[in-house]
């Protein structure tokens, strides 16, 4: 019985301090930031949508049946069906469909890019992603706390300098350009580019709709 009692005690604690966890998380919320999506705008339903954004529900959400993430670009998107099925198109395709550039370069471009717009949300996600697919931690290291690239080195530290030029600069020198054109190829900078101009649309999301950590999602980036 004591020990029934316990477990029992245990778990009503457990539950007091999630709940408490979740209410302070949400207590933390601006006025106007809905508290299911951490941004401005309510969580879609699919029920919600005519056919055409049943279709775009079904393509974010990975598969007809399956439940489309609430928070971020993607549920964003789906307020415009015609905005969400192509940008799920295009990121599916640069991101599980490229195998020009490879994995790393292409977590690099996406972290490149968080990094320049400040997006926790996207670093958040797509640092460990780079960990798995096996970018040393000294490079994600170069782009987290914005060091020279020139220790890095070969396409890696090409791309991170690609970004940050066009990033920062709003173009690309020559020289840049010829090294970049030799290791990437024609497809390759282009595709390079468009992963950056992708991430890019999607941060010009997070910050317009004011898109906050869920959580059970620790942010990575440092302050500001």
């Amino acid at each position: 019985m004591k020990t029934l009692t316990c477990i029992w005690l245990l778990a009503a604690v457990t539950i007091t301090v999630n709940g408490q966890a979740k209410n302070t998380a949400a207590a933390k919320l601006p006025a106007d930031v809905d508290p299911q999506s951490y941004n401005r705008l309510p969580v879609i339903k699919r029920d919600q949508l005519d056919a055409a954004g049943k279709k775009a529900y079904d393509l974010t959400a990975g598969g007809a049946g399956k439940v489309a993430q609430p928070t971020g670009p993607s549920a964003i998107s789906l307020y415009s069906a015609g905005v969400a099925e192509p940008m799920r198109m295009l990121n599916n395709y640069l991101r599980r469909e490229n195998n020009l550039l490879g994995k790393q370069i292409t977590e690099l471009a996406i972290l490149t890019t968080a990094r320049e717009f400040d997006s926790n949300y996207i670093w958040s996600a797509h640092e460990p992603t780079a960990v798995k697919v096996g970018v040393p931690q000294a490079t994600i290291d170069v782009i987290k706390f914005r060091k020279d690239a020139s220790s890095v080195g070969g396409k890696e530290g090409l791309a991170i300098n690609v970004g940050r030029q066009i990033f920062r600069d709003h173009k690309l020198d020559s020289a840049t350009y010829a090294k970049a054109m030799e290791a990437f190829g024609k497809q390759g900078l282009v595709e390079l580019v468009a992963i950056m101009g992708d991430y890019s649309a999607n941060t010009l999301f997070l910050h317009t709709f004011d898109q906050h950590l869920p959580p059970d999602r620790k942010p990575l980036l440092p302050p500001r």
